[in-house]
């Protein structure tokens, strides 16, 4: 397992994260706790969780919760734990967002579910515009202050929110975020066009969540069958981002079929390939991984060992291209931006 720092912290987090959001739903206690075990024995530190992972609020940091109670020192003292915040905990006007209210006692619930009195990394789950900024700001630097978080990042913002958010904190002298946690896998690389540049020059550590696109990339779709049983889409073929009739797209069967023969020419599996090309992405901190058995989470962490080619990446790079139009970030928009100052 490699280590990295949180962005421009002098914090180290393995380079691949332990992700939570199946705990207290897909996968039961006693799992979870085999998954947390396996992950901390196999050199992985960071482990993602939010306060609204689980079938209930709150059930996924539960479950961590009693795992660390229950462990040595020896062993909880290597985790790095992320948390989040933003979205309904509650059916009241002030159960959701980023204001200093919702904040202060979301993150109080997680600090008490987790039974910890600090938190490494306390994430914003997503952009509040109901929320100003500065506020938000405040908030999180006074956490800082008290002890409460070490360090604080951003999930699901785009590009300009980011880039504001740095701004804002440096203008007012308050603590910084070190973190942006987006959807990245190669299916979803449009990120690379704004959101990863505005990452890189603001310092942030990147640490993409669904590597695998919700599964698309382990290999267990195929073009001709619509997924059944005990899988995702299996169970429900319509699920967010990954719906089967909205992401079996030409361009995805391409994909799969560049990952599938870089697999097969190594002798590994599909995900390993998918999970070490996100893994050496430019600015990637941690790539989180998230697994229902452990019998998943034991296939994901091979990819720890697996280092692509030049080659290899240039193939999967080329499948995987999202094709922008031409202005701004196609061809021409490449061309116009690269130009010399000289009056065109």
């Amino acid at each position: 397992m490699d280590y990295r720092t949180l962005g421009r912290s002098g914090c180290a987090v393995s380079s691949f994260a332990l992700g939570t959001m199946t705990f207290g739903q897909e996968t039961d206690e006693a799992e979870a706790g085999r998954q947390l075990d396996r992950f901390v024995e196999a050199g992985g530190t960071l482990v993602d969780t939010a306060d609204v992972y689980g079938a209930s609020v709150g059930a996924a940091e539960e479950i961590i919760g009693s795992w660390l109670t229950a462990r040595p020192a020896a062993i909880t003292g290597r985790v790095v734990l992320a948390t989040k915040g933003r979205f309904p905990t509650d059916d009241s006007p002030n159960g959701e967002g980023l204001s200093a209210r919702h904040l202060t006692r979301a993150l109080d619930a997680s600090l008490r579910r987790l039974g910890v009195e600090t938190v490494d990394l306390y994430q914003v789950h997503s952009f509040d515009p109901c929320t100003p900024l500065d506020e938000t700001l405040r908030t999180l630097d006074g956490f800082v202050r008290a002890g409460k978080i070490l360090y604080y990042g951003l999930s699901n913002f785009t590009g300009w929110q980011l880039t504001k958010t740095v701004l804002l904190a440096a203008e007012l002298g308050l603590t910084a975020p070190v973190t942006l946690q987006p959807q990245y896998s190669l299916v979803v690389r449009e990120v690379e066009w704004e959101i990863v540049p505005a990452a890189l020059d603001a310092g942030l550590g990147l640490l993409p969540w669904s590597p695998l696109a919700g599964g698309w990339l382990s290999g267990k779709y195929t073009r001709d069958q619509r997924p059944s049983g005990a899988t995702r889409l299996g169970e429900d073929p319509g699920r967010g981002m990954e719906a089967w009739d909205r992401r079996g797209t030409e361009r995805t069967w391409t994909i799969i079929g560049a990952v599938q023969k870089v697999a097969e020419d190594r002798g590994v599996s599909m995900a390993e390939v998918a999970l070490a090309w996100v893994r050496d992405r430019p600015g990637v901190t941690s790539v989180i991984l998230g697994a229902r058995t452990l019998g998943q989470l034991e296939a994901n962490l091979r990819s720890a060992d697996l280092r692509l080619s030049a080659a290899e990446t240039a193939a999967l790079d080329l499948a995987s291209d999202p094709h922008a139009t031409d202005y701004p970030y196609g061809e021409l928009g490449l061309d116009q931006r690269s130009r010399r100052l000289s009056g065109g």
